[in-house]
């Protein structure tokens, strides 16, 4: 019986380190897709955004804000969590934006279709990055929202149609999607300190 436990649990490591491998690279892909989100979105906005030294004010987001200084220097166990309870979040936040900029941008398909793949693709790594935690034997929910909660937040983010609205509804809008960029891009580094041999 011993035996037996035991050749499983080793059967199971190929199994896990492919895993861990393969969410890596999700993280890794998607690390460079926020990147062109983020330059993408900048283009449709017009001026202010986009020109040389314009630095937008960061406006707060309750349900989420970006990775702690602290971050580094939690376990990696805990680290995913945060990354798993962030990820959660994003793919409401991503949708919300989606629709404001239906209705700022409706010319601008390919972005309301960048936005769209990034929420569905977040969703993606969120899931995988739990199912390494529950292999790794972590709870994956971390402190944060649930994504019930998110969603019903992320329904009221966007302030009134008026000039500064908009405006506020572009800034929120970029915030999301530089946090979006902010936490794949931790969880790829996380996720790589679980790659065997060091990051690929």
């Amino acid at each position: 019986m011993d035996d037996h436990q035991a050749d499983s649990s080793v059967s199971f490591l190929p199994h896990l380190e492919a895993k861990i491998r393969q969410t890596h690279n999700l993280a890794r892909l998607l690390t460079k897709y926020a990147e062109q989100l983020l330059e993408e979105y900048v283009q449709q906005q017009g001026e202010p955004f986009g020109l040389p030294g314009f630095s937008p004010p960061r406006l707060p987001l309750a349900s989420l804000s970006g990775p702690a200084p602290s971050h580094e220097g939690l376990p990696v166990s805990e680290r995913l969590r945060q990354d798993a309870a962030a990820l959660s979040v994003l793919p409401a936040l991503l949708d919300a934006v989606r629709r404001r900029q239906a209705e700022l941008n409706p010319r601008a398909p390919r972005l309301l279709r960048s936005l769209e793949d990034a929420a569905r693709q977040v969703r993606a790594l969120g899931a995988a990055v739990e199912t390494v935690l529950a292999a790794l034997g972590a709870a994956a929910r971390g402190p944060g929202p649930e994504p019930a909660a998110a969603a019903a937040a992320a329904t009221t983010l966007f302030p009134a149609s008026s000039a500064a609205g908009i405006f506020s509804a572009k800034v929120l809008g970029l915030h999301v999607c530089g946090l979006y960029g902010e936490w794949v891009s931790r969880t790829e580094g996380d996720l790589g300190q679980l790659v065997p041999g060091g990051v690929a």
